[in-house]
């Protein structure tokens, strides 16, 4: 009788929130028993993100690492480094998680620290990015997800998906159409990381209309 072949270990994948957590949500449906993913945490920098208790909810530990506990952003970095290192993150994932990471965290985990952006970066990056597409009046904007660097959204690129501008949006219409695209390509990204078939960047760019 052949012997059996050992599993293939899982990416072990800790994901840092700020709000409520879809994107989050996508990755933990998505890291079924037989894909390549495994969240072993979710984090946040507030107590109070509907995002944790939906982790919790699922049985994945949770974690809050918040800015004001610590005396300024430096130590807060620091700290969340330690926390990270905790769950020995073979990635850890930006899903809606407002705060730039440090070079204690960059430091530790460079290379290894991945971000959605609703946007097709270098574009619109920051906070507002759905209203400074429609600001700017472009007929095609989108998702990326990127590696994470010390900069505003800067980081090399690994894949991006348009999503079109249509008549009649507005902030709201937009981002929840890019939020349905942003999840699924998330999830791929990832689990392409964990498998070593990484995705690459479609080269769309938005167009002004």
């Amino acid at each position: 009788m052949p012997a059996a072949v050992p599993a293939t270990p899982r990416s072990r994948v800790v994901v840092l929130l700020s709000g409520t957590g879809s994107l989050c949500a996508a990755l933990l449906a998505g890291a079924s028993p037989g894909s390549p993913l495994q969240v072993v945490a979710v984090g946040s920098d507030r107590a109070g993100a509907p995002g944790l208790a939906h982790a919790a909810a699922t049985g994945v530990p949770t974690f809050v690492t918040a800015v004001a506990d610590h005396p300024d952003r430096a130590a807060w970095d620091r700290a969340l480094a330690d926390e990270l290192a905790v769950h020995r993150p073979d990635w850890v994932v930006c899903a809606g998680f407002m705060r730039l990471l440090g070079p204690a965290v960059l430091g530790a985990f460079g290379g290894r620290v991945v971000n959605a952006h609703p946007s097709l970066l270098p574009r619109f990056p920051g906070a507002h990015a759905v209203r400074d597409a429609l600001a700017a009046g472009v007929t095609t904007t989108g998702a990326t997800v990127h590696l994470v660097d010390a900069g505003l959204d800067t980081g090399p690129v690994l894949a991006q998906r348009p999503v079109p501008v249509l008549p009649g949006d507005d902030e709201a219409a937009l981002h929840e159409r890019i939020k349905t695209v942003e999840r699924e390509l998330l999830v791929q990204t990832v689990a392409g990381l964990a498998t070593g078939a990484l995705l690459t960047s479609p080269g769309t760019e938005e167009t002004s209309r």
